[in-house]
């Protein structure tokens, strides 16, 4: 029997509902649909255990190709076995199974509920983009709202970012005190705590240098831009990518020549947030080169799908930059937090993760 949670579930109502509209349609900032933006569907190609499945349209059927022998199902099944599997999505809860959903599954090839893919690609879609007037097969990462909010970039050791104290000099009792703070805000009560015997951060590198150079190769100063929204998001209220954003844009701490209204930090911003939708991890060295080389299916709540395109780079870049946030980690597990001492000065570590809104 399959078992899955509602986001790999997702992955199976995404193929149902894709080869149902045999469309991708896309989506802007609000999350709200593109109506004379779309792109039909050639084909979608699954990669499974037992081989490559291909599910091509033409006209009302689904000519599923690479088994032994080739099928042909009509459209009207899949968005019927859709509707069923959105419904069945949404009133389960933690993992569970859909014995009807899976006898379809089988009868389609479909053995897992997420294909074997890179790291970032989820689907595969063969579609005709009619500006250009030619197909390209495409990488899609899934991102489902009818589970939890998913993650954009886990956290880890990886993507501590290192502070040093100034102006700080505790006496062992005190030290001990501001690291045992163990409220519901910790982090930012030790913060605050810190502040009140004078001292205050400086961001001086990050605890990994893959990380460190990943951010470099996308934009020199991305380190110092993130340590400083990092800082502020744990000494503030502020936890949205987009208000951070702009209340970084208005301090402007790297003194950057704002005098033409240029957004420097905005567009540094989007920019790293597309590159790690599409591929950048913190712990591998980043070329440059996408995983997902199409861009995101969005599963909304209501069940619609909506794509947003890397050739349509903007609105991609404006969905992450409105719908993401930061938020704070396990500080134990990842080992950030707490003062600590080397070299007779005082350092401390916060750490990057950021979900979806």
């Amino acid at each position: 029997m399959i078992s899955g949670n509602k986001g790999e579930w997702s992955e199976i109502y995404a193929l149902f509902k894709l080869l149902g509209d045999k469309q991708l349609i896309a989506g802007d900032a609000d999350l709200n649909k593109v109506e004379e933006l779309f792109y039909p569907i050639i084909k979608i190609i699954r990669n499974e255990r037992c081989g490559s499945f291909e599910y091509s349209l033409n006209d009302d059927l689904v000519i599923i190709t690479g088994g032994e022998e080739e099928l042909r199902i009509p459209v009207k099944t899949f968005i019927d076995q859709s509707v069923i599997l959105l419904a069945k999505i949404k009133e389960s809860k933690s993992t569970f199974s859909i014995p009807e959903i899976e006898e379809f599954m089988t009868a389609v090839n479909c053995h897992t509920l997420k294909a074997k893919s890179s790291s970032k690609t989820d689907i595969r879609i063969v579609i005709h983009d009619q500006k250009i007037n030619q197909t390209a097969e495409l990488g899609f990462s899934i991102k489902s709202q009818l589970g939890g909010e998913a993650t954009l970039l886990n956290a880890g050791k990886t993507t501590n970012f290192i502070y040093r104290i100034d102006n700080f000099n505790p006496t062992a009792v005190e030290l001990s005190e501001i690291n045992e703070i163990d409220t519901r805000s910790k982090i930012k009560d030790r913060i605050v705590a810190i502040n009140e015997k004078g001292g205050s951060l400086t961001f001086i590198s990050l605890e990994q240098n893959v990380f460190k150079n990943n951010l470099i190769l996308i934009d020199s100063l991305l380190p110092n831009i993130l340590a400083e929204i990092i800082k502020t998001f744990f000494t503030s209220n502020l936890s949205s990518i987009e208000d951070l954003t702009y209340n970084i844009n208005e301090i402007n701490p790297l003194n950057y020549d704002t005098q033409f209204a240029h957004t420097f930090y905005d567009y540094k911003i989007k920019r790293f947030l597309t590159d790690v939708a599409l591929g950048m991890t913190p712990s591998k060295v980043w070329t440059g080169i996408y995983d997902a080389t199409g861009g995101y299916l969005i599963v909304k709540e209501n069940g619609d799908i909506l794509c947003y395109h890397i050739y349509n780079r903007n609105q991609f870049e404006d969905y992450l930059f409105a719908n993401t946030k930061l938020e704070t980690a396990s500080s134990k597990r990842h080992e950030f937090g707490k003062i600590y001492q080397e070299n007779g000065r005082f350092f401390f570590k916060l750490n990057l993760q950021i979900r979806f809104k």
